[in-house]
């Protein structure tokens, strides 16, 4: 029986020649990851174990993202924290201030991960570097810690399922839309540990922003990992952004899945999850008569490029609903400065939306766009649990970057040809 592509990663973390679902592997990882939120928790542990040192420097990284710039006192402190322990231990990769972004979208544009990888992060949505052929994966602070000191970390072997998508896209539709579609067929424990694979002539048609989109939110269907073949378009981001060596694995055609669906991309259309659930999925057009306070472009799963230019080609020579906030948020500084070369920001300014430095702020009600009670909220973000982004009687609709914009005109959510 063969392997599949998290199953060969596993195996050659942990010196194996093959490793089967089930198994628990000791494997050693490629990098260590955590941020302003979860760090202070890893930190507090590796003091408690009486650990000297990070296994290694440079295979440690914090990002500073989620209450910065400095909110409160509190995510000071933990900011200063995260830095004295950072300079303590010549951390080489902590990213704070005008260096920062948000660390989904920071890391693979720092090529500081690539295919083949084994990434561990104190964040949920740390899956997204499955776009790249890496295994990556979310960890409790105190996991990471054990991660951190050892460069290693006890695995479960996860069941692989895979998504295999076929046909032509719609206009505006993204992968966005593509993991929304995927969540209401599954439901949010659909995938309960395992890995989503995917696969298809759709997929080799989307392009990397759209892949980390997809990846990000595996943890949504309760997945372990999404995971991406390495094609051209992967390997050319690599190029582009690293300087490391990978290594692409490949699914052998006898590997087992736990699950295969079929998926017709030309029906996916503009998928919109209602409150209170990723999988509460529903088709914009369905949703018309839904007033909305405030609009969110951005966060680790849509505050790339391709999401701002599609939001920009939307809003260009029009206007946000009166008395509605839009809030565009570019994941990195990168990005930041790339939207305002190409003119979006001009955009985004005309047509009365607030632009903001990269920072996971309003995804999980931190700061920059918190909801009062009764509020109505359509983001890009990943998650629309009671009183995520606010007050516990908000509601979030989560969509992508088209519906967004086109939201953010109409004032209702809105599909994109509503408003062209």
């Amino acid at each position: 029986m063969g392997m599949t592509i998290t199953e060969k990663i596993l195996a050659a973390h942990a010196d194996r020649d093959r490793v089967e679902p089930g198994e628990i592997v000791d494997c050693r990882i490629d990098l260590a990851m955590a941020n302003d939120i979860t760090a202070p928790l890893s930190l507090e542990e590796f003091e408690k174990v009486g650990a000297k040192a990070v296994f290694d420097p440079n295979k440690v990284v914090f990002v500073l993202d989620h209450f910065t710039p400095n909110k409160d006192i509190l995510s000071a402190e933990n900011c200063k924290r995260i830095r004295e322990f950072s300079r303590k231990h010549a951390i080489v990769n902590f990213f704070e201030g005008g260096e920062c972004g948000i660390e989904h979208a920071l890391l693979p544009e720092k090529g500081l991960v690539v295919a083949g990888d084994l990434v561990i992060g104190a964040d949920s949505h740390t899956c997204t570097y499955g776009a790249l052929g890496a295994f990556s994966t979310g960890m409790g602070s105190t996991d990471v810690t054990y991660g951190m000191v050892t460069g290693r970390i006890w695995l479960k072997v996860p069941e692989s399922i895979m998504f295999h998508c076929y046909g032509k896209w719609q206009k505006w539709v993204t992968g966005k839309e593509l993991i929304l579609h995927i969540l209401g067929m599954i439901g949010v424990d659909g995938a309960l540990y395992s890995a989503m694979e995917y696969s298809g002539e759709a997929i080799a048609a989307l392009s990397m922003d759209s892949r980390f989109s997809i990846a990000n939110m595996a943890i949504e269907a309760g997945g372990k990992n999404g995971i991406f073949p390495v094609d051209d378009r992967t390997i050319a981001y690599m190029k582009e952004h690293a300087t490391r060596p990978y290594k692409a694995y490949t699914s052998d055609d006898d590997a087992k899945y736990s699950q295969v669906y079929e998926i017709d991309a030309s029906k996916v259309g503009f998928s919109v999850a209602c409150p209170s659930l990723p999988s509460n999925v529903r088709d914009a057009g369905e949703l018309g008569n839904i007033d909305i306070d405030q609009v969110v472009i951005g966060s680790c799963t849509n505050g790339r490029l391709e999401d701002l230019a599609m939001a920009a080609a939307i809003l260009t020579g029009k206007k946000v609903s009166k008395g509605l906030r839009c809030i565009v948020i570019p994941a990195t500084p990168a990005i930041y400065g790339e939207a305002m070369r190409r003119g979006y920001f001009q955009v985004f300014l005309d047509a009365g939306c607030i632009i903001s430095p990269p920072t996971c702020g309003p995804c999980l009600g931190g700061h920059m766009g918190i909801l009062a009670k009764s509020e109505r909220a359509v983001a890009t973000t990943n998650r629309n649990f009671i009183g995520r982004m606010g007050h516990p009687e908000s509601e979030v609709y989560l969509a992508g970057p088209a519906v967004a914009a086109a939201t953010a005109v109409k004032g209702k959510i809105a599909r994109p040809e509503e408003v062209i």
